[in-house]
């Protein structure tokens, strides 16, 4: 598989589908592509908030691709004349050649419409094995069922979000690999605002003191092979 970083909390995966993961890419100011650049068969979005669900909508439309999301979700999406599959946490999707399994995360979730806000029921984490397994956090704080997740899943990458303030910090994130013991980690959800700054060689070196897993510090556009 190969994992390519878009920049934020945005990631195209190269397995036995491409999937996209929160494709906020307008209005993104660490982007590496834009929307009309991106090929992709499955989107998943972890949540509502615009720095998530960003271009989804756009990409499917465009590409025909298939949403995974939560449930709540799937319904606005569908209003949107997308072919989304929603279901829910503790749930598997399979997509495809793709499966999807709906984890928790600790944090918010809404949609802003054109003309109004609405809930977009509850964050979640995505579990996606397309060939190597890959946990994508979403917007969470550390929890200690990310024990579970690693225990259940067993994935080969995570993805965790360090910027802090909204999400968990390098601290905390160094926890959570602990917990959920990949074999590769890779530090997102930071840098793209002032109040996201974080240093990634900070996050390597809490991470390295706790954890076998190999830290990787990606730029924008950067690709991984896994």
């Amino acid at each position: 598989m190969k994992i390519q970083w878009l920049g934020h909390s945005a990631f195209l995966l190269h397995g036995k589908n491409k999937v996209l993961i929160d494709p906020f890419l307008t209005g993104n100011p660490k982007a590496a592509a834009r929307p009309e650049e991106i090929d992709c068969d499955i989107i998943c979005v972890t949540h509502g908030h615009l720095d998530h669900l960003g271009d989804a909508v756009a990409i499917a439309r465009r590409t025909g691709a298939e949403v995974a999301c939560i449930v709540e979700m799937s319904l606005y999406l569908e209003k949107c004349s997308i072919k989304a599959t929603g279901f829910n946490i503790g749930g598997t999707a399979k997509i495809k050649d793709t499966k999807v399994s709906m984890v928790p995360a600790f944090h918010s979730s809404s949609i802003g419409a054109p003309g109004l806000e609405f809930s977009a029921a509850m964050a979640t984490g995505m579990v996606i094995d397309s060939g190597k397994v890959v946990y994508h956090a979403g917007d969470t704080s550390v929890f200690g069922d990310m024990k579970l997740i690693g225990e259940m899943y067993e994935p080969d990458v995570a993805l965790l979000p360090i910027g802090g303030f909204y999400t968990m910090d390098p601290v905390q994130a160094a926890l959570a690999t602990k917990l959920i013991a990949p074999k590769i980690v890779i530090p997102m959800h930071y840098g793209t605002w002032p109040p996201i700054e974080q240093d990634p060689k900070e996050f390597e070196r809490l991470v390295k003191k706790q954890s076998k897993a190999k830290v990787r510090v990606m730029v924008p556009g950067e690709v991984l092979e896994v």
